[in-house]
């Protein structure tokens, strides 16, 4: 058991019912799952980018990356239906905490003048976390990495409303920005 989900189990569900009084352990947010999501503009000129993208989130996840690839033609941005456009990973049980304990107390803390990330939820109790470079995980080779890219990070709960999914990632330790 990840020393995340442990903690979790011990001190923050039960801190979570207190709070928010609730009557049965089944309403106590938890993670479902995170999506890590790398958007590939550049694929459509080099194609050799999609590889080294897979290569940079098989390192961080520890899971082979889904290629996402275009739903329509658009004409403008000179995309094709079917091409290439992004990778992603789905992580859910070990992987999952394994990699939020990473970001959270690994790679966040990496991060150039960090002060904290914003603390908008979507409404429905889920985070979506923006990284600007992939090199802030410390298993990515510097001198492997063709290009620096942002991923997108979205964490999925359970949680009813967002000032419920705020305090369960507070308790994990995700580091919010004062306002």
């Amino acid at each position: 058991m990840q020393r995340l989900q442990k903690r979790y189990r011990e001190e923050i569900a039960p801190t979570l019912v207190k709070d928010f009084d609730y009557k049965n352990v089944m309403q106590v947010p938890r993670i479902r799952k995170i999506v890590v999501n790398i958007g590939m503009g550049e694929a459509l000129d080099n194609p050799k980018s999609i590889e080294y993208a897979v290569d940079d989130l098989r390192t961080v996840t520890g899971q082979q990356p889904v290629v996402t690839r275009a739903r329509r033609s658009i004409a403008n941005f000179k995309l094709r239906e079917g091409r290439a456009v992004g990778v992603k990973v789905t992580l859910r049980g070990q992987r999952m905490w394994a990699f939020l304990d990473r970001l959270i107390n690994v790679a966040l803390p990496r991060t150039r003048d960090f002060h904290g990330v914003p603390d908008k939820l979507d409404g429905r109790g889920n985070y979506t976390l923006g990284l600007r470079e992939q090199l802030l995980f410390p298993e990515i080779n510097y001198d492997k990495i063709d290009k620096i890219r942002g991923m997108e990070v979205s964490i999925n709960t359970t949680a009813e409303t967002d000032e419920e999914a705020r305090r369960l990632l507070e308790l994990l330790g995700m580091p919010f920005r004062r306002s």
